[in-house]
């Protein structure tokens, strides 16, 4: 949030922000009398960049990551794919009790509900893999970055 006017606003409403280089955000207000608001803002922000400033636009470069910093990235990401495997077997548990519902109700046979319930496993199997492969990946990425 930048002070714009004794009001604040969302940089993204001040300035166009844009990524040139991996490594580097530009920020070009459209009120250029806004930019030293904008550079106060980022400062005080605690994002860890420290804004370069040229009187029309501003230059954010970004450090590179430390080990450490990798490190709780892929930890991040472990995490968000655990969360995804506990939302598949949610979803897994709820078309079950769906099935079981069907099958008590004559809706489909025993055969069906078992022919479904093992279908609805592979299915989640192969998200799962999906899931562990896109992890297995993207850490890697981090840690190599």
């Amino acid at each position: 949030m930048v002070d714009y006017y004794s009001q604040p606003t969302p940089l993204n409403q001040l300035a166009v922000i844009s990524a040139p280089e991996p490594s580097l955000l530009v920020v070009r207000p459209y009120d250029p009398a806004s930019l030293e608001e904008i550079e106060r803002a980022i400062l005080k922000s605690d994002v860890g960049l420290t804004p370069s400033n040229d009187g029309r636009i501003i230059r954010l470069p970004i450090p590179r990551l430390t080990e450490e910093r990798r490190g709780e990235l892929a930890k991040m990401v472990r995490q968000r794919v655990e969360e995804g495997k506990v939302a598949l077997r949610n979803i897994r548990r709820g078309a079950l009790e769906d099935l079981r519902e069907f099958e008590k109700e004559k809706l489909i046979s025993e055969d069906d509900f078992y022919r479904a319930k093992d279908k609805l496993q592979e299915l989640i199997d192969r998200y799962t893999e999906k899931m562990e492969e896109i992890s297995a990946r993207k850490q890697r990425e981090i840690m190599e970055s």
